[in-house]
């Protein structure tokens, strides 16, 4: 029996679902790229701090792919998994070679605004399909986001 009917989810609603999780994904990964680029990077009098932060961050991330890709099975999908669907899906844009840390944070910050909008998208659809899984995974990851521009936009102004 497919995981659906013990979820009781419906397979019209749970591909929708999957549509939005399936950008987000591709969001996700790039943004993940982008930090760890942006640690590895990163030069100047911020530098231990930043790059600090930009780990901590990525490995966050890291772990949000994750959970998205098995919600997606779960859902009765398979997440993407190639680097070049990714690229070709995603709105967030790979960034190369940013060494100032005023430059990375905000390549952060909007992504993170991107990302925002992108899980309002699929907590919107979800809640629509009556998935408060997903539902309650979004508004986990935005109350974790809109934290971070805080902390990052304080941060920025010094």
């Amino acid at each position: 029996m497919k995981t659906l009917a013990f979820i009781q989810l419906t397979e019209s609603e749970a591909n929708k679902v999957v549509s939005s999780l399936q950008q987000l994904l591709a969001d996700f990964q790039i943004y993940y790229t982008n930090l760890r680029g942006f640690h590895w990077n990163i030069q100047g009098p911020e530098f231990f701090v930043l790059h600090s932060q930009f780990e901590k961050m990525y490995d966050d991330v890291a772990e949000k792919v994750d959970e998205i890709a098995e919600r997606i099975l779960t859902l009765g999908g398979t997440p993407a998994s190639k680097f070049s669907d990714y690229l070709k899906q995603a709105n967030i844009n790979e960034v190369d070679k940013v060494t100032d840390g005023a430059e990375a944070l905000q390549h952060v910050l909007q992504s993170i605004s991107l990302l925002i909008g992108e899980e309002r998208k699929v907590l919107s659809v979800a809640s629509q399909a009556g998935d408060e899984v997903t539902v309650a995974l979004m508004s986990d990851y935005l109350k974790e986001q809109e934290k971070l521009v805080w902390m990052l936009t304080a941060y920025s102004k010094k």
